[in-house]
This record gives C-alpha cells, structure tokens and sequence, in this order.
C-alpha cells in the first residue's frame, strides 16, 4: 500500500524537475530519501560510512534507493542516490559502489515486506547502547510507549554482510515497524517514508531518555494499567484514520526544516 505523504510547506520552493530519465515519482522519493539523509546528519545518527536509509521506487515492487558508497550523510543529494533492486544489481552509477549491508538488511525487508515503502538502519550511540542491554528497550517513558507494540529484536551475528541472513532478520521483523539489532544498532519499516523517519526519531528519543534515566538513579516504576493504556494509545499513531496517516505531518514539518536550514540536498 502506497500512501500519499505529501502537504503543502509554506513558503518551499518549487523541487526541481527530475533529470532526464528519471520519472516525476521516482524524483520525488529521491528529493524525500536526500532530504532525510541531511537531517539525519544534523541529529548526528551517522557511524562513518555504514548506515543506510532508503526508500521503495515509486511503482515498483523490486527496487529500491539508497545512498552510494563513500560518502557523509550531509553530502547526500537527490540525484546521487543509487538505485539497486533486491537481487543486489545496481541500476544507476555508483562510482564506489554499495556497502553490502544495504543488500542483505533493506533488500531482505522490501523482498518479505510489500507493504513497507522505506526502510532505515542506525548504529547510533543511544539506539545500539539500548539494543545492547539484556531488557531492550523498558517501558519507562511515554516515548518508548507509544511504539513499544511495534517492536522487535534480532540477536547479533557480526557485520550484516551474509546474504543467510536476510530469512533470520525478516523473521525476526514479522509484523513490526522497529527492529533492534541486538549489540548492533536499530531498524524501523515504515508504510512511507515520512513514518519510517518519524518513528526513527521516536526510537532516539526513547533511548536517549532510557540511557538518561538509568545514568541517574532509581527509575520510577509504572503501573501495569498505565502502561497497558499508552500502548494501547500508540496503536492509533500513523493510522490512516489518525491524524497524520503515514506520519504525513511530522514528515512535512522536518522537510520544512531542512528546506530551511540545508536545501542543498534538492540536486
């Protein structure tokens, strides 16, 4: 399923045209996928070289964008991003080709998952310190709450370059949209981009406040009730009967924010 993710941005200037052939929504999802490279850099989820967010092509059900090997996540743009389908073969240049992980994580999901449209992949301090911790992520803050029922985990086994272990890892996901990677780092699938890079964010946030309360002494415990309810209440988050189906208003906001402060990322 394909959700229309697009709101008006006050005051953004027109996208640019897509180059030559490159369809109006495959450009589209590039100008998004670019847009949400530069933003994770400025949050500072970057590891070097080996993290990967990527987005499905529009219109296709084998295919996928993702960011070249080689480069930051703020030098991303929209016309570099490489498009791969999910049997690895690499469909546009890529002078230095593909980290391999992005085959085996984001080709697994797209190949198991039709209903998913982006994926996302961190190793960031917080995400990986609470993917590290025996109990996962607690559920101690309305943060963690409002996805708790969205996730997963999948137990490490080294750098995620063997093509065995795309079956684990998608069994491991089932039916959820967060996956941690145990001692590795997190995952979220999202039905759009906007809700894979909107519950990314509620990931940090979750596990930046867990680190945080357990660095500062006793946690106060929540009653089962209380948290049974906010879970419950996350269920609604995204819906397509909710308020921001597919997470359409939280992506436009932050597509207005980097319009604002980085709009490099549109070529």
């Amino acid at each position: 399923m394909t959700l229309v993710t697009r709101i008006e941005r006050p005051g953004a200037a027109p996208p640019p045209a897509p180059p030559p052939g490159v369809s109006d929504g495959e450009w589209a999802a590039r100008l998004d996928l670019a847009a949400a490279y530069r933003l994770a850099g400025r949050f500072g989820w970057h590891d070097l070289l080996g993290n990967h967010l990527s987005v499905r092509v529009p219109g296709t059900a084998d295919q996928y964008l993702v960011n070249p090997w080689g480069f930051f996540f703020e030098e991303i743009t929209a016309s570099s991003l490489v498009k791969v389908d999910t049997a690895g073969n690499v469909l546009s240049d890529s002078p230095h080709g593909l980290n391999p992980a992005a085959d085996v994580i984001h080709a697994a999901v797209y190949a198991a998952r039709p209903d998913i449209a982006s994926v996302m992949h961190l190793h960031s301090v917080a995400g990986t310190g609470v993917a590290s911790q025996a109990g996962g992520l607690l559920p101690i803050s309305q943060s963690a709450l409002l996805i708790m029922h969205r996730v997963r985990y999948h137990d490490f086994e080294g750098a995620a370059i063997d093509p065995g272990e795309r079956v684990r890892l998608v069994e491991a996901l089932g039916d959820g949209s967060v996956l941690f990677l145990r001692n590795h780092g997190t995952l979220t699938a999202g039905r759009t981009l906007g809700e894979a890079f909107a519950l990314l964010a509620r990931v940090e946030r979750a596990c930046a406040i867990q680190l945080a309360a357990q660095s500062g002494g006793t946690i106060n415990p929540l009653p089962a009730p209380v948290i049974a309810r906010t879970i419950a209440q996350g269920r609604a988050i995204y819906r397509d009967d909710g308020p921001s189906p597919g997470a359409q208003v939280e992506w436009a906001a932050f597509r207005r924010k980097i319009d604002r402060e980085d709009p490099g990322y549109a070529q």
